[in-house]
């Protein structure tokens, strides 16, 4: 994780006493902190400190009697819009301090894993949500370790209308494979089929960037790291407080999901625009939300 630094602007740090000394300053100087019990009569705490708009460094840590205890500490950046609301399970990870989000996006298809950044305010509010049965929702962020931007596919108004019904439908039967509708499964697998040959027919003659226009994919040996590709939405441009390093701020929909991500210019080729793609590798992060 200590690698996605670069994404938020921290592109230079080569020694591990410059990490320490942005460390040392969000510790003495944190934006806002969140607090929850944490085990054997101890608190768990989480210092935020911005180093600009939505994107800083989180420190995690115990506190007791003895003072507080630093466990590990992350990049996140946050995102302004609600990406699934599908049903969530968070599982604490293997480290046995962090926690992970599932959640099974029919957009998708596959279970989408993430990293959760409101540790401390999920510890509060599981409990109350237990005992309500509130719903959950979940705001998808990635920090990218590089990318490069794509010329959008050129489509028609019929060929998004089609597009459109044909995801619906596809939804749809997702869904219903889920519930062990075999019929949707047989279809789904007969459609599967039918979209392998087209593709590799047309391979022959044209760019598989043209025919497959976003996509969502595991990456690499961590769940929680995926290369995507998707259409970007809205762009902005900012300046870590610390480095003046210039970070990039995309909203992405890729395959009918939102997410935004952020990733350092140094490491991006192209010219990030409204309307182009982006494809690149990005760990993904979750906030999540509690009706």
């Amino acid at each position: 994780m200590h690698s996605y630094l670069r994404a938020i602007g921290f592109g230079k740090l080569d020694k591990e006493s410059d990490e320490e000394k942005f460390l040392d300053e969000t510790f003495c100087d944190y934006t806002h902190r969140e607090i929850a019990k944490g085990e054997n009569k101890t608190a768990f705490i989480q210092m935020y400190k911005e180093y600009g708009p939505n994107m800083g460094i989180i420190i995690c840590g115990s506190l007791d009697e003895n003072g507080f205890h630093r466990q590990y500490y992350f990049p996140y950046f946050q995102g302004a819009q609600v990406s699934t609301t599908e049903e969530l399970t968070i599982e604490k990870r293997v480290d046995g301090v962090s926690y992970a989000g599932v959640c099974e996006d029919a957009c998708i298809g596959v279970s989408i894993i993430f990293f959760v950044q409101n540790i401390a305010e999920y510890r509060r509010e599981s409990i109350l949500s237990s005992i309500f049965h509130r719903k959950m929702s979940a705001t998808l962020t990635g920090l990218s370790s590089g990318g490069v931007i794509l010329f959008p596919v050129k489509k028609d108004s019929e060929q998004i209308t089609h597009q459109q019904k044909s995801t619906a439908e596809r939804n749809q039967l997702l869904t219903a494979a889920k519930n062990g509708d075999e019929d949707a499964i047989e279809s789904l697998t007969i459609e599967d089929m039918d979209m392998y040959s087209m593709i590799s027919r047309r391979m022959h003659t044209e760019d598989i960037y043209s025919i497959v226009d976003t996509f969502f994919m595991p990456y690499g040996i961590e769940c929680d790291q995926y290369q995507i590709m998707g259409n970007i939405r809205h762009r902005e441009s900012v300046i870590n407080s610390a480095t003046d390093e210039k970070v990039y701020q995309l909203g992405i929909e890729c395959n009918d999901l939102t997410l935004d991500i952020c990733v350092n210019e140094r490491d991006l080729l192209g010219e990030p625009e409204v309307g182009r793609r982006f494809k690149g590798n990005i760990w993904l992060q979750g906030h999540v939300n509690f009706e």
